[in-house]
């Protein structure tokens, strides 16, 4: 994988979505038959809400309908949320957007909640306070790491920014860990993978160890209290530095770019 940008067409070629990317997995078998339905011609909310008919195991819920339906609504979270209704256009943002509903469906319905409370309570307006920031960069860029209970360093280094750490001391700890990429904008963007592409990866109160997809949106959900996502509790991760996700990095000296793998002496953020 070489990380040239692209000149970048956004007009809608369905056949770009590579459902081998590592970051897929987790999503590949429902995801790759939704790509096929919007390829044979359907909408995009019609072909999430068939697979939603045709998979009786999703606890969705919300349905999908044409994003012309929720024109005059105030806020797009309110709308979701008192109609549970999710407006979608037939573009890569909201069929990631579909997507992770179909698979975190009850983080996704907990995001909403809280956006929709905190609309409520100040109204829409310009600023949207640290709440709701940081709920939209959840949903838009965060990423879970799920650690074996025997080998759960991963997490406190990435916090530290302890790259060489992280990525080369650490590298056989990725085998038995998970990188799952849950916010919908990044994973459009990934489409065309850049070396400086960053996940913000959610700091739980509580450890997250190898469970099924399932369980982890049950528990991340029940994580998402207000007074804790309001500290902005994310440690940005440069994605393409984790083991197997690029043939570079199996090179230590790809780790060497400090203009992507900076650390706190930098006084940046990434």
């Amino acid at each position: 994988m070489h990380f040239e940008t692209p000149p970048i067409n956004w007009n809608i070629d369905w056949n770009a979505i590579d459902w081998d990317a590592p970051w897929l997995m987790p999503y590949k078998p429902i995801g790759i038959r939704l790509a096929e339905q919007v390829l044979a011609g359907s909408p995009v909310h019609v072909a999430l809400n068939d697979t939603l008919d045709s998979n009786p195991n999703i606890d969705c819920p919300v349905r999908f309908v044409p994003q012309e339906e929720s024109q005059g609504a105030a806020a797009y979270e309110s709308f979701i949320w008192q109609t549970k209704t999710v407006p979608t256009r037939d573009n890569f943002h909201d069929f990631f957007n579909g997507l992770v509903w179909l698979h975190f469906p009850t983080i996704k319905a907990r995001l909403n909640e809280l956006q929709a409370a905190a609309i409520e309570a100040a109204g829409v307006t310009q600023h949207r306070g640290k709440l709701r920031d940081a709920l939209t960069l959840f949903d838009e860029n965060a990423a879970f790491l799920i650690e074996s209970k025997s080998k759960s360093a991963l997490l406190q280094a990435i916090r530290d920014k302890a790259w060489r750490h992280v990525f080369i001391d650490e590298r056989e700890a990725w085998r038995d860990a998970q990188l799952i990429i849950f916010g919908h904008a990044l994973l459009e963007k990934l489409m065309f993978p850049r070396k400086a592409m960053t996940a913000h990866v959610f700091c739980q109160p509580a450890p997250l160890h190898v469970m099924d997809d399932a369980d982890i949106d049950r528990k991340v959900a029940s994580m998402l209290a207000p007074e804790h996502l309001a500290t902005k509790p994310y440690a940005p991760l440069p994605v393409m530095g984790v083991p197997d996700w690029s043939a570079e990095n199996k090179d230590a000296t790809f780790y060497d770019d400090t203009a992507v793998f900076r650390t706190w002496s930098q006084n940046r953020p990434i």
